[in-house]
């Protein structure tokens, strides 16, 4: 299970995903040398559902990209593009290799140690369980937790019941299958990525009246994305901890949270990687990459915070760095 090979696959474009798309090729590389699958960038194409040219046409990035072992995959956004880019992640799935097992990493991830140790069991998909109950927030006056999701497993013919957590309590957020949409894996992307797609257009042109009130924008794929999982007879507890999210990957989100937050081995591995030159030249065009690792604002950022006793939530992370003038994205 754990060494059955595999493909990856992150989103890259033009801006900051594509800069992040190279810190994710080359610490994949530097951290799981046997990694023996093929890593897909994937690139939305102009189109009708873009204002600009949302592809990557940096050719030292390219370049960049192509030494380290990175395929590009042009996919098309036939449903989403620029007023919801996280629906990249959905369409782009179609372009992967069929019948290949896949995982997804967000682009703005670091690989920490060896993937091929991770045992995946591609028949029972899975996601990050490092969230925070960001959807729904029920109203005072209901429906409640419960409501809200039975209504969405009822809406796709899925057992609503077997997916709960019973150990949680009544309308508590973690009872019910929620992930970040950070990573996730399955036995074939053109199936996962067909389903999401069905799933995803159906909430958001044909709303549930559970769901009148609550948003969607950013929240749609991870509201989707446990149905799908679900769908496929995969759950919260078909990956053992401490692998991704832990240490193998690192889902940093923006360059001051990592330097902020992570482990010493996770600045490690960033300094490491960013160093040799043909790199460092490519991500000297990041002028996030260039302030916070080249001119050493992350290392300012990192004494400002005690990893052993952080805010409890995330934004009170980021008003302290945007406080002292750090935040960069």
């Amino acid at each position: 299970m754990g060494n059955k090979s595999f493909n990856v696959m992150v989103v890259g474009q033009s801006g900051r995903l594509q800069y992040e798309a190279l810190l994710f090729a080359a610490s994949l590389r530097h951290c799981a040398p046997d990694f023996d699958g093929r890593l897909f960038v994937a690139v939305p194409q102009p189109g009708p559902n873009w204002k600009n040219d949302p592809s990557i046409r940096d050719e030292a990035v390219l370049t960049a990209l192509a030494q380290l072992g990175a395929e590009i995959l042009p996919f098309e956004n036939s449903v989403f593009g620029q007023d919801y880019p996280y629906g990249n992640k959905i369409e782009a799935l179609k372009e992967m290799p069929e019948g290949e097992p896949f995982v997804f990493f967000d682009t703005d991830t670091l690989i920490t140690g060896d993937l091929m140790s991770v045992p995946f069991d591609f028949s029972r998909p899975s996601a990050s369980m490092r969230r925070e109950g960001t959807w729904p927030k029920p109203t005072l006056y209901g429906p409640g937790y419960t409501e809200i999701w039975r209504a969405l497993y009822t809406r796709f013919g899925l057992d609503f019941d077997s997916s709960m957590d019973l150990g949680q309590p009544d309308e508590y957020w973690q009872r019910y299958l929620y992930f970040n949409a950070g990573f996730f894996y399955g036995a074939c992307p053109r199936a996962f990525g067909k389903r999401f797609l069905v799933y995803a257009q159906s909430v958001r042109n044909d709303l549930p009246p559970e769901l009148i009130g609550q948003t969607l924008d950013p929240w749609l794929d991870q509201v989707v994305l446990p149905l799908v999982i679900h769908s496929f007879g995969g759950g919260r507890e078909t990956l053992p901890e401490g692998y991704l999210d832990g240490d193998v990957s690192c889902h940093y989100r923006v360059l001051p949270l990592l330097y902020a937050r992570e482990s010493d081995r996770v600045v490690d591995v960033l300094t490491e990687i960013s160093a040799p030159n043909k790199i460092k030249k490519v991500l000297k065009g990041s002028e996030p990459m260039k302030r916070m690792v080249y001119q050493k604002r992350g290392e300012k950022v990192r004494a400002m915070f005690d990893r052993a006793n952080l805010p409890k939530r995330e934004q009170a992370i980021r008003n302290q760095i945007k406080k002292a003038g750090f935040w960069m994205r």
